[in-house]
């Protein structure tokens, strides 16, 4: 079964729709909602609300680890 590549919804088996670009590339929709949104609107999916997909977006910063102090011999 295919999957819608803008909200990743099952597509039934009969329905939805196949959209080719130029270079070749096949995207599959399960409605003119979704065809609407990705190709004449060019919005993301983890930018709408109603999309089941929220892909991660990279982080810029990386979370601060804290070294904790070996304990064993002191120097005296």
């Amino acid at each position: 079964m295919a999957r819608c590549d803008f909200c990743t919804r099952v597509i039934e088996r009969g329905t939805g729709k196949k959209y080719v670009y130029k270079d070749g590339k096949v995207v599959d929709f399960c409605s003119r909602k979704c065809e609407k949104n990705l190709i004449h609107l060019r919005h993301t999916s983890r930018t709408t609300r109603w999309a089941q997909t929220k892909k991660a977006v990279p982080k810029t910063e990386k979370p601060k680890t804290v070294d904790k102090p070996k304990e064993g011999k002191k120097a005296k």
